[in-house]
């Protein structure tokens, strides 16, 4: 569900996944401490705190108040170096290979700190919210690479106010839900056209006679 479009430099070959990753691993201060994406630690924030709340509120208003406070101290931290590594791979081709690298990737980092931190705070209902976490992060990390692939979201270069990211997010949110039936779709239409027989020249020169 990635789009081909990546914000990348006129005339510049975009980098593939392991450059980028490699990038990330030279330099982890720049890339990810120096472009803390405050953007996506105020977002990740607001989602996954209610979360944690409506999970654990079967165990009581206390436990869903506690999951609430622990998960929102938490994500406003870490998610902002989450945000920072999606996008520093956002302009990385190809496309699917880096959302496929991101989906993978981000489950694994994010949530063995968060259930080590939840687990140590005594969140009731842990498992339960842990899963609705991890589902979560799946489709988040794939939007948030979308959108940030698009321009949306970023704190580096070429980045924009926060108030116009948000004014943008219905249509990306509209382009994102799209993203993989057209995906389908052209790749549907170009397996077609392999298939599709070559007519045979006619012969002009012989047919006269």
């Amino acid at each position: 569900m990635i789009s081909n479009h990546a914000a990348t430099e006129p005339g510049a070959a975009p980098p593939t996944v392991a450059e980028a990753l490699f990038r990330i691993a030279r330099d982890p201060m720049r890339q990810l401490i120096r472009k803390w994406n405050w953007k996506s630690a105020l977002t990740s924030s607001l989602f996954r705190a209610p979360i944690f709340f409506l999970v654990n509120l079967p165990a009581g208003p206390r436990a869903a108040a506690g999951a609430f406070v622990t998960e929102l101290a938490l994500r406003s931290i870490t998610s902002g170096f989450y945000g920072s590594l999606t996008e520093s791979i956002r302009e990385a081709e190809p496309a699917w290979l880096a959302g496929l690298t991101a989906a993978l990737f981000m489950p694994l980092a994010n949530h063995s700190l968060e259930l080590v931190v939840h687990w140590l705070r005594g969140t009731p209902r842990l498992a339960h919210s842990i899963l609705a976490s991890v589902c979560f992060t799946f489709v988040s990390t794939l939007f948030n690479l979308y959108v940030m692939r698009h321009g949306a979201l970023i704190v580096g270069e070429k980045r924009q106010p926060f108030s116009q990211d948000m004014r943008r997010m219905p249509r990306l949110v509209v382009g994102f839900i799209a993203a993989g039936p057209l995906a389908i779709i052209r790749l549907l239409k170009r397996r077609g056209t392999r298939a599709m027989p070559m007519r045979p020249e006619p012969d002009w020169e012989n047919e006269g006679g």
